[in-house]
């Protein structure tokens, strides 16, 4: 079997400190810590990941790198007196993954447009960088796109506000079956967060 380009591109980003990756994204990161959070750019830096979320190289299709800081929910231990399990430490997750912080934030620098999905592209100490692909829903070119179009409907609005991406659909829990996943339908909320 034949490895298309596409499938060398993405072996080389699988391990990216074993392959010419590595070297790339240590010059490209001093470029990038001087730009804004959100920033548009010419073209992917990831094509193979890009393309396959759905990223075309026509009108109507905005790809914007965005930079959100690291850093988990680091609960401190409560030094009081109490049993353990009262302690509020364990069981603490985040409210939204820093990928969806990056899909959000670029859903508000461009509000004609609309998220279709992000992928990680680099990270050092302090900050991530995702890209996000995002879609103008008025295109015409994008309305005639019979791979595309289900997002000009009034259902697909402030995608990325309502967890309905990817990396949205993944936090609320919605990709999981059986035992354990019980409290995260209809939705997080209605079983009073405990869904996480």
């Amino acid at each position: 079997m034949v490895k298309s380009f596409y499938g060398y591109i993405r072996d080389a980003w699988k391990n990216p400190d074993e392959t010419y990756v590595n070297e790339l994204r240590w010059e490209r990161l001093q470029d990038w810590r001087k730009e804004g959070s959100v920033t548009r750019v010419e073209r992917p830096t990831r094509i193979d990941r890009a393309r396959s979320l759905g990223y075309k190289a026509k009108q109507g299709i905005v790809v914007a790198r965005v930079k959100v800081r690291r850093g988990g929910l680091r609960k401190s231990r409560y030094i009081r007196g109490r049993r353990t399990q009262k302690m509020g430490k364990n069981k603490i997750a985040g409210g939204i993954s820093i990928q969806r912080i990056a899909e959000q934030r670029a859903d508000r620098k461009f509000p004609n447009l609309e998220v279709l999905n992000s992928y990680w592209v680099g990270e050092d100490g302090k900050q991530k960088w995702y890209e996000v692909i995002l879609v103008d829903p008025h295109h015409p070119v994008i309305k005639s796109d019979k791979n595309l179009n289900w997002i000009c409907s009034s259902s697909s609005r402030s995608r990325a506000q309502r967890g309905k991406t990817s990396a949205g659909r993944k936090g609320r829990g919605i990709g999981k079956r059986g035992k354990g996943t019980e409290k995260t339908r209809p939705s997080i909320r209605s079983h009073q967060s405990r869904g996480k």
